[in-house]
């Protein structure tokens, strides 16, 4: 299996549009692993997870194909995460295919605004639900719970295709006990796990700073989810974090944990 991190930057990209922190301006400055598009990745090159604002530029500089997609799988409707407009584009006026050619998974907020949307278009959307598998192709989507929003059903996404276990994790906070034990009964491959608030603590409980993050590591590995031979790779880094690549590098690097960047491929 394999994993492509598209875009590793949280809701506002690195450098933020309107930031003059230290992060967006080292990487105005700078360039490279630095710049983080919103977050979003592509398993095998069929599975799209999730579908922000930042699409077009993501596709073009990795010189994909975007029909080459079998599904888009929404982890929940922040508008980082679920451009709903960028749906249109697919079908009449802008190109002649009578069907999207692609499944669309999301929760019930993602199913009811595409409804609301796009009344009559020939899109095919399965509403998800946490622990509640759905199987696509080869591959088994299973969303889980996670701790980012109060009034609606946020997902992290476990993508199985039958030998190996990816868990997808841009909004997770800490998770509550259901998604805790729901998780001892799999051994992950790989993790791509959220670092939004870097060395910043902050009141807010829907992501997780440097500390949380070893924290969940830690009891991953403890429980036997996470095992020596699983590829641990952050995404979804915000700014405000104050943390540069090679901060983070020095930081996780000593843990085994590959910081991830716009267009890192992870095979596994």
């Amino acid at each position: 299996m394999v994993i492509h991190l598209l875009g590793t930057g949280g809701a506002d990209g690195v450098p933020a549009l309107y930031s003059d922190s230290r992060v967006s301006s080292y990487a105005r400055d700078h360039g490279g692993k630095d710049v983080r598009s919103r977050a979003s990745a592509l398993v095998d090159g069929t599975i799209k997870l999730d579908l922000g604002p930042d699409t077009w530029c993501q596709v073009t500089r990795e010189r994909l194909d975007a029909r080459d997609w079998s599904s888009v799988v929404f982890t929940h409707s922040d508008a980082d995460h679920f451009a709903i407009e960028e749906l249109q584009y697919v079908l009449y006026p802008f190109n002649s295919f009578e069907s999207a050619g692609f499944t669309i998974y999301g929760n019930e907020a993602i199913s009811t605004k595409i409804a609301d949307r796009y009344p009559d278009w020939p899109f095919e959307v399965v509403q998800t639900k946490m622990f509640c598998p759905v199987v696509h192709a080869e591959y088994t989507i299973t969303p889980i719970m996670a701790r980012h929003m109060q009034f609606e059903e946020a997902h992290n996404i476990l993508v199985q295709d039958g030998s190996k276990n990816l868990l997808y994790g841009t909004d997770t906070g800490i998770w509550a006990e259901p998604t805790w034990d729901f998780l001892r009964d799999f051994k992950l491959d790989c993790l791509v796990l959220e670092c939004s608030e870097g060395f910043v603590i902050t009141p807010f409980n829907g992501h997780l700073d440097i500390d949380e993050f070893k924290s969940v590591i830690e009891r991953l590995r403890k429980q036997g989810t996470v095992t020596d031979s699983t590829q641990i790779v952050t995404t979804h880094h915000s700014h405000s974090g104050d943390a540069t690549h090679e901060e983070l590098e020095r930081e996780l690097g000593p843990l085994g944990v590959v910081i991830g960047y716009d267009g890192l491929k992870v095979e596994f």
